[in-house]
């Protein structure tokens, strides 16, 4: 459990951005809407669910009382798992303890939403428009629902705590329920993790896995055979399902759950024959314990922690329905299992990556294709820490859209360069955290927008972003990821960015929004949009502008409108949620022009400017990174880098070898010598890594440091209109300044401030402060 000031700390962030995004959004948003959706997103970040919709629904019962009640669900693109989520948001000050009396009820509560629509009754009472009727729709009348679905998890989430011991399994209408608590302590540990790891208990549940260790030693991983009872693999499968497959390899593997029907007539009718017919399955972990089994039969497998399967997922899908659904014996089935553990902690996400691209080469996604798309996310990260965005209209701050190639990467980022309170602030103005977007989102702005087909098939539409994130993210990767990205590319995207969430804004939040079916309206009216203009959006207008014209927003507005009538007045059997995921939907959108005037967007497409759009070099894209970084080392003081090579040296905290460094860049430091190796750069920026880790108490005089110098500077130097030209001209290329301080300048060099004593003495503040960063 977190430390009590972390975790007072991590609530009250948290309750300030839920106040932050009621003022934000539309009116009519509610703080429960809010908490539900950001506890969904570390949920879905870190692979507990997917494809989830924030979604209320409350029924009254006769007593004036709540019978049922649901803040969110996800239904999984193979309807083998559905997880319902129910809210409990407290706005006190203070952590409140929620009572094993109010837990249970709120759970009882969402059984009852999950009965009353299974059991067919309560989509009758529903208005087609009430938001939760498409659930209510699926699960009453799909029939894949009575043929697939495997398990129901239910989730309370709470910003309290829950101390309360709850049962953790059970059965509703003979489908298998878990019961899952997401209280305060566990969203804090999410947002500091990438995820909460799977562990599982084998010897203290009395079950034997025989196994042989590799005696192989390296530093990188650890590999061991095993024999695995089919027995156990199901019991893990019905309690994890999805969250056995990692994440980011599920996202290209495409994982189904599907019954294959070899292994199902092996289990049939040769069960004992498994082992020999079937390669098993391989598996990652990032820790485990081995035992000695009973009888001297040899060592096993006792505890594994984070357990995650990166080949073998249908195997174990295959086993787990034929055993449920046709009542298989599978006492005598017995699977192979290849367990590595990686020891190499920092590369242990890219570890796991590359063994299931090598152990998955038969899937439809290749390793070829995921190592390339790697290079192309790695290209964009470059684009999104070296590419400003120009200042909105009326605004001075130039930002910087940040690109999260991987979980976790922004708040790093935030403690990496924010090493005092003041550069801090700098961070958050310069990086804004509503301009930071994912791998996920950035396939939704994209695919929204732009159609890809090979033949007549349409492999990307709106039909295939209203899938949710992984379908729709796995079909980015294969279809609309360009091979070569550059920083037109970029801007491109980030213009698409834009579109999407003034989309998001103009449709409003309920009860004020045009309708309640958001998630399918808007990817459906964008991909509208760019079909019938034959995507010509002058998407470097939006990039320019950082917003999208008055007339493209009223436009969006009336598309959206004509999109979600349509849908809803044609979908077979109401049922729109289930239609609008099949590509005879988005032909049928496609087709209507809905009467909307097109002409009145004339401002708004390519050709109607005569901006030119400079492609940046790949030199140019590395240049600008080295000189980042060459400017995060000269930002620390040369007297704090003198004191980082003592601390080095007393603490034994950096080798021998990079206190070597640390003297090396004070030298460098001290005299301005700006002239590095990539080695001395990179090793230098490890060397500033480690001490914002274990001692970032050596950065607390670094302000104090830099005052003292400026002191210095404005009694020995002159300043003149001509040294505040040459710093005007310096900053609009390197944007060092603030914009109130640039300002300031810029009035001194137009005469709108007199260069008095006092004027001269801020300027040569300014004036010291371009220059630790190489005026």
């Amino acid at each position: 459990m977190p430390e009590n000031k972390e975790l007072d700390t991590f609530r009250a962030d948290l309750i300030e951005n839920i106040n932050s995004g009621l003022l934000s959004v539309e009116e009519g948003a509610n703080p429960d809407q809010l908490f539900t959706e950001y506890a969904l997103t570390l949920l879905a970040d870190a692979g507990e669910t997917e494809n989830y919709r924030v979604c209320y629904d409350e029924k009254p019962n006769k007593r004036g009382g709540i019978e049922h009640k649901i803040n969110a669900y996800a239904l999984y693109e193979n309807y083998e798992t559905l997880d319902l989520f129910v809210t409990i948001y407290n706005i006190e000050n203070t952590i409140q303890t929620i009572t094993k009396y109010d837990a249970e009820k709120a759970f009882i509560r969402l059984e009852r939403f999950f009965k009353n629509s299974i059991s067919n009754d309560y989509v009758n009472a529903l208005e087609e428009s009430a938001e939760i009727f498409d659930l209510a729709h699926t699960l009453g009348k799909v029939p894949e629902i009575k043929e697939y679905l495997t398990r129901i998890n239910l989730f309370l989430i709470t910003n309290s705590e829950v101390k309360a011991v709850l049962k953790n399994a059970g059965k509703i209408e003979n489908y298998s329920v878990f019961y899952r608590v997401i209280d305060i302590n566990y969203l804090f540990n999410l947002s500091d993790k990438n995820r909460i790891p799977i562990e599982i208990e084998f010897e203290a549940n009395g079950i034997s896995v025989p196994c042989i260790e590799n005696s192989t030693l390296n530093n990188d991983y650890q590999s061991y055979l095993a024999i695995l009872p089919g027995s156990i693999l199901c019991e893990i499968y019905e309690q994890y399902g999805p969250r056995l497959l990692e994440q980011n390899v599920r996202s290209f593997l495409q994982f189904t759950g599907k019954i294959n029907k070899g292994i199902r007539k092996t289990i049939l009718e040769e069960p004992h024959m498994f082992l020999a017919f079937n390669n098993g399955i391989a598996a990652t972990a990032e820790e485990i314990k081995i035992i000695d089994l009973p009888d001297n039969k040899g060592k096993g497998i006792g505890y594994v922690k984070d357990l995650q399967i990166v080949n073998g997922g249908q195997t174990t899908a295959s086993i787990y329905h034929t055993w449920k659904k046709n009542n298989a014996d599978i006492s005598t089935i017995f699977v192979p299992l290849k367990l590595t553990i990686i020891r190499d902690k920092a590369n242990f996400a890219d570890t796991v990556g590359r063994i299931a691209e090598y152990a998955n080469t038969q899937n439809k996604v290749s390793a070829a294709d995921l190592s390339s798309n790697r290079e192309n996310h790695v290209s964009l990260e470059k684009h999104s820490r070296t590419l400003w965005a120009p200042p909105k209209v009326g605004e001075s701050q130039q930002t910087r859209w940040f690109y999260e190639r991987s979980r976790g990467q922004y708040k790093n980022e935030r403690l990496r360069l924010g090493i005092t309170p003041s550069r801090k602030i700098l961070f958050d103005k310069q990086n804004p955290k509503a301009q930071m977007f994912t791998k996920e989102e950035l396939a939704k702005y994209i695919n929204s927008y732009r159609e890809k087909n090979i033949g007549k098939k349409i492999l990307v539409g709106p039909h295939i972003v209203t899938r949710g994130s992984q379908k729709n993210y796995a079909q980015f990767l294969s279809y609309n990821f360009d091979t070569k990205l550059d920083n037109i590319y970029f801007e491109d995207a980030i213009a698409l960015a834009i579109l999407f969430k003034t989309s998001e804004k103009v449709y409003g939040v309920s009860p004020n929004a045009i309708g309640d079916m958001r998630y399918i309206t808007l990817p459906y009216a964008i991909a509208w949009l760019g079909a019938h203009i034959c995507y010509k959006l002058d998407l470097l207008k939006i990039w320019k502008n950082q917003q999208i014209s008055g007339a493209l927003r009223n436009l969006l507005y009336e598309i959206m409108i004509q999109v979600e009538k349509f849908i809803k007045t044609n979908a077979p059997g109401s049922l729109y949620g289930e239609w609008a995921k099949k590509e005879e939907c988005w032909s049928a959108v496609k087709a209507q022009h809905f009467g909307i005037v097109l002409s009145d967007i004339n401002d708004d497409i390519e050709g109607n400017s005569s901006d030119v759009r400079k492609r940046v070099s790949n030199q140019e894209t590395t240049q600008a990174e080295i000189q980042a970084s060459i400017d995060r080392i000269f930002s620390v003081h040369q007297r704090i880098w003198e004191q980082i090579e003592d601390w080095g040296v007393s603490t034994g905290k950096l080798p021998r070898t990079l206190c070597d460094v640390a003297s090396n860049t004070y030298s460098k430091v001290k005299n301005n010598r700006r002239n590095f190796s990539d080695i001395e750069r990179i090793q230098s920026e490890k060397i500033l890594d480690s001490v914002a880790e274990n001692a970032p108490e050596l950065f607390f005089d670094l302000e104090d440091y830099f005052l003292q110098d400026n002191q210095k500077i404005n009694s020995s130097e002159e300043i003149t209109i001509e040294l505040i030209e040459e710093v005007i001209k310096w900053d609009n290329h390197n944007r060092i300044l603030k914009p109130f301080e640039y300002n300031f300048m810029n009035e001194l060099r137009n005469g709108k401030k007199a260069l008095t004593d006092r004027n001269s003495y801020i300027a040569g503040i300014n004036i010291a402060k371009v220059k630790r960063y190489g005026f």
